[in-house]
Order: structure tokens, then C-alpha cells, then sequence
């Protein structure tokens, strides 16, 4: 890559969530289940008049992280309430400097009282406005949003659905969090489709959500209860990667050539979907308290046309 990035730098961000290489998506793609793949750059459709482009393609670094739960207090994770102030610590003391951190849902825990409610948003927006990063973006979880339709989550957040462009990149930002339904709804995707149609076919875009666009396991609410719907507009650009949280570990998913991969929680791992009768978060292991609290580095270089994906324990 054009700027230089030391391994220990790479390890520093990634034991919080997913660092993600960006040049990566300029083409090349990520599947399986533990390893990365190459993956050719479909050919370029000829651009429909009016149509724009994303601006010039450069290498950058973007920072996901996901379910904080900040309020969570319980025996899944004793230190619930210094994870996300150490967080900020440490992606402050790397030298790598993300262009942008996004925060893909269940920024607070659950609580039925909206005066509550409202008091962890403010405190989770105090506590993440110390980043040293250029950029903040943030979209609802279920923990935050599904009590009130997402009301106090837009009073502290700008609204959602939005987009963005970077560096040669298109950026959506999705609420598949504030419908009780556990959808996006007919606005938002007809929002999807008028977005994508004034760019031209061969950008790169990069989607964002909390709960995963395809059924991964409905029986536990994992799974967007419109979000074929959502992949059938994404699936007429040859470029379509989607990050998501809400199921706390690692999980990668191939629709066509849409590449979709889950960020781990820093506040508790959940079981794998089905595994286990009732989903509920594993069990606080003193030994290894970091256990499921993963970190993903993704290399992406120009020069190479296969990138790697690597997850790791977080070590304390």
C-alpha cells in the first residue's frame, strides 16, 4: 500500500472490532468461512447517462465496531463498564489514524424506560466523541431503536438512511433496527434503489446494518425480514460488500457476488445460530476473558490481487 501501516499498529485496532482496508474493495473480495478468497472484478457495465462516480479511487482505512451495549451490567461481562472507555483508549494511542469509525447498532443496552434510554445514548456519544478519528458514523441496533421506532436514537444521531462517498467508495448507511418488524420497509428501499441509480454500475459500494440482509436464523432474529428484497437492488452492481453486528461473532456469507461479513461484540459473544436451544450470551470465562471478543485485520494490497483476512483473539 501507498502509506505504510506497522503490523503492531494493525493489531492495536483490531483487537476492537474490524479494521478494514479499503483498496480491498476496489475489485476484490472476501468469502468462505476463515479464509479470503480472490475474487476477479466483474467488467464495467457502460454508464447510464447522468450517472456519477464515487470520486478517485485511494487507499484508506475505515474502523467497524459493534454491539458496545453501553449499560450492560451483568455476569456475561464483569468489566462491561470500562470496555468501550478503553476502546477509545487504545484506537487513540495507535498511530493509525481511520478515516472514519462506524458503529454498526446496539450502541446501548436495552431498557424499557425512554428517560433511561435517552441518559446511555448521551453517555455513549460523550464517551465515543473523544475518538481521534475524522469521522463518526453511527446506525441503530434493536437495543437502541425497537422500544420507541428509533426516536431517541435520532435526538442524539443523524437519521438513517443516509450515504456517503470516499475516496472512490459509496457508502449506505441502513436501519434494519428501528421497525418492529425487523425490517427495512417500503420507504428505505425504494431510498436503496434511487440512491444506487444515480451512480455509475462498476462503483464499489459498501453497505452497512446492524441485523443481516439474508435469513441467517430467523428463529433468533437474525435475519432482516425484508432484506431479499434489499439484495435484489444491490445485486445489479458487481460490487457489494455489506458489514453487519447483531450476532456477535464472526460470520461470512456469499449472495451471488454480494459479500456479507458479521463484526464481533466487544461486550459478549453469542453461540453460533442454532447451536443451542435459547440464544443467549456464552458464559463469562475468568480465564479468558476476552474468549469470543474478537478482532479482524483485513490486508488489502494494490500490488497483490488476493487480500487476507485474519481473526484473532483479542490477548489482555
Amino acid at each position: 500500500m501507498k502509506h505504510a501501516i506497522e503490523r503492531r499498529d494493525i493489531l492495536i485496532l483490531a483487537e476492537l472490532g474490524s479494521v478494514v482496508f479499503a483498496s480491498g474493495l476496489l475489485g476484490f473480495g472476501c468469502g468462505g468461512s476463515q479464509t479470503a478468497s480472490a475474487r476477479s472484478p466483474a467488467p464495467a457495465a457502460a454508464a447510464p447517462s447522468g450517472t456519477k462516480s464515487a470520486g478517485v479511487r485511494e487507499d484508506f482505512v475505515f474502523l467497524q465496531l459493534s454491539d458496545t451495549h453501553w449499560g450492560y451490567s451483568g455476569s456475561a461481562n464483569p468489566h462491561a463498564a470500562m470496555t468501550l472507555k478503553d476502546t477509545v483508549a487504545t484506537i487513540n494511542a495507535s498511530s493509525i489514524k481511520p478515516d472514519f469509525v462506524v458503529f454498526t447498532g446496539d450502541l446501548t443496552h436495552m431498557t424499557d424506560d425512554p428517560a433511561l434510554r435517552r441518559q446511555r445514548l448521551r453517555e455513549f456519544r460523550e464517551i465515543v466523541g473523544g475518538l481521534a478519528a475524522k469521522d463518526l458514523h453511527f446506525l441503530p441496533g434493536e437495543h437502541d431503536a425497537s422500544k420507541d421506532a428509533g426516536a431517541a436514537f435520532k435526538e442524539q444521531f443523524r437519521g438513517v438512511p443516509y450515504s456517503f462517498d470516499h475516496k472512490g467508495v459509496h457508502f449506505v448507511i441502513l436501519d434494519n433496527a428501528s421497525d418492529a418488524g425487523s425490517g427495512l420497509g417500503a420507504g428505505q428501499l425504494t431510498w436503496l434503489a434511487s440512491d444506487l441509480a444515480t451512480y455509475e454500475p462498476a462503483t464499489p459500494i459498501v453497505v452497512f446494518a446492524h441485523r443481516p440482509l439474508f435469513d441467517l436464523f430467523p428463529a433468533w432474529d437474525w435475519a432482516t425480514s425484508d432484506g431479499s428484497q434489499a439484495i435484489a437492488i444491490l445485486a445489479k452492481y458487481p460490487s457489494v460488500t455489506v458489514f453487519y453486528g447483531h450476532i456477535h461473532q464472526e460470520h461470512h456469507k456469499m449472495t451471488g457476488a454480494i459479500r456479507h461479513h458479521s463484526a464481533k461484540s466487544l461486550i459478549f459473544p453469542l453461540p453460533a445460530p442454532g447451536s443451542v436451544p435459547k440464544k443467549s450470551p456464552l458464559p463469562w470465562d475468568p480465564e479468558h476473558p476476552n474468549q469470543g471478543l474478537g478482532y479482524r485485520s483485513v490486508d488489502f494490497h494494490r500490488e497483490q490481487p488476493t487480500p487476507a483476512m485474519h481473526e484473532l483473539e483479542v490477548k489482555t
